[in-house]
C-alpha cells in the first residue's frame, strides 16, 4: 500500500472536509500551558470544531473552560469525551440502574450517574462491571478494588476508556490509562472492553453531534487518534507537538498511516506539498516533496537532499510506505529520523 497523502495535489488539509476533530494533549496543549501556533490556527478555520479526548479525568465542562482559557470560542457540547463513549458502550452490555465499580475521576464518575448507573468504589458491593478511566488521583486502592471485582466472578464486565500508554504533561510523558489498565491485567489475567480512541465510538458521536460526515482529525498520536481516524474512514493528520514523533511515522503500519504529517497546526491553512514519484530504469524508487528528495534501491532508504525537515520526513514516509516492506525489513537512512537539523 503506498502513501495515503494527496500526491500530485496542493489543497490545504482542511480542503474538502466539513470539520476539524482535535485530539487535546499534544496537539492543543502540554501541560498546562497552550502549544505554540495551535489556538490561533483553531481560531483561524471557518469549520466546526469537535474537541475530542480520551483523558476521562474531567468534564466537558472542564474542558471547555480550559480551552475557552486559552482564546477558542467552543461549547461543553463540542467536548467528545472517552467516558460518553464508555457509557454508550455500557448500556449494551448491562442491565440499566446496575452497580458499576469505577476506577477514575470526576468526568467518568458523572457520565456514569448521569446514565442512571449505581456507582460504588468497593468490590464487596459486587458490582457487575468495572469501568476505568485515567485520573491524576487513581492510585493503587483503586486499581486493587477493580482487580478484586474483576477477580471475584468472570461475569463481570470490564470497561476501559482508552488505551493510551502515555499522556504528555508540563514535566515530560507520564503513565496513561493504557499503563495502568495493564497493571490490573496483569493482575486479574482477563482484557479489557475499550471504548474511546482507537475505537470509532468516539468518531461516530462527534460525527453525529455536529452533523458532519467528512471531517479531518487532527492527533499527535498514531496508535489512538490516527489509527481511529482510519477505522471510522475518514482523513487524518498527525502532528509533531505530541508523543509520535519521526521514528513513530516512518515506522507506522498501514492502519495508522495519516493522510497529513504537520510540524504544527499552522499548516492546516497552507497548501499541502506535492509528492513526486518516480521510478528509473536501475529500479531506483524516488520521491520527492518540496525540495527534499529520497531515494530507495531494494531494502535501502537514503536521503538525496535534505531540503526542510518536515519535507524530508513527508518524502520518507511516502518512500518506506510505498515499499510495502516493513521498517524492520529496511535499512532507512539515520537523517531520516535525526533529532538534529
Amino acid at each position: 500500500m503506498g502513501f495515503t497523502g494527496r500526491s500530485g495535489k496542493t489543497d490545504t488539509p482542511l480542503a474538502g472536509k466539513d470539520a476539524l476533530f482535535l485530539d487535546l494533549d499534544g496537539v492543543i496543549y502540554r501541560g498546562p500551558d497552550p502549544i505554540d501556533y495551535a489556538v490561533e490556527s483553531i481560531n483561524q478555520t471557518a469549520l466546526p470544531v469537535a474537541y475530542l479526548t480520551n483523558n476521562a479525568s474531567r468534564t466537558p465542562e472542564q474542558v471547555a473552560d480550559q480551552l475557552r482559557g486559552y482564546g477558542l470560542e467552543l461549547v461543553p457540547e463540542h467536548v467528545v469525551t472517552s467516558p460518553q463513549a464508555a457509557v454508550a458502550l455500557l448500556k449494551t452490555m448491562i442491565p440499566a440502574a446496575s452497580t458499576v465499580l469505577v476506577v477514575g475521576g470526576e468526568g467518568l464518575l458523572r457520565e456514569i450517574a448521569e446514565a442512571g448507573f449505581s456507582i460504588t468504589t468497593s468490590a464487596d458491593d459486587e458490582p457487575v462491571a468495572v469501568v476505568q478511566g485515567f485520573s491524576p488521583e487513581v492510585g493503587w486502592p483503586q486499581l486493587a478494588e477493580g482487580s478484586f471485582a474483576i477477580q471475584r466472578d468472570p461475569s463481570v464486565v470490564w470497561v476501559a476508556t482508552n488505551t493510551d500508554w502515555t499522556i504528555p504533561v508540563q514535566r515530560g510523558v507520564a503513565p496513561g490509562n493504557g499503563a495502568l489498565v495493564s497493571a490490573v491485567h496483569l493482575a486479574v489475567g482477563r482484557l479489557a472492553t475499550f471504548a474511546g480512541k482507537p475505537e470509532r465510538a468516539m468518531f461516530d458521536v462527534a460525527a453525529r453531534r455536529m452533523a458532519v460526515s467528512t471531517p479531518l482529525m487532527v492527533g499527535d498520536r498514531l496508535d489512538t487518534d490516527i489509527k481511529g481516524a482510519r477505522a471510522a474512514g475518514i482523513s487524518s493528520a498527525v502532528v509533531l507537538t505530541g508523543i509520535d514523533q519521526a521514528k513513530q511515522i516512518l515506522a507506522a503500519g498501514e492502519d495508522q498511516r495519516p493522510d497529513y504529517i504537520l510540524q504544527d497546526l499552522r499548516q492546516l491553512h497552507l497548501p499541502y506539498p506535492e509528492i513526486i514519484r518516480s521510478v528509473d530504469r536501475d529500479d531506483v524508487h524516488t520521491v520527492e516533496v518540496g525540495k527534499a528528495v529520497v531515494r530507495r534501491k531494494g531494502h535501502v532508504v537514503r536521503v538525496a537532499r535534505a531540503g526542510e525537515k518536515i519535507d524530508l520526513l513527508r518524502a520518507g514516509a511516502a518512500c518506506i510506505y510505498d515499499s510495502g516492506l516493513k521498517i524492520f525489513g529496511l535499512d532507512v537512512d539515520p537523517a531520516l529520523y535525526s533529532d538534529k537539523g
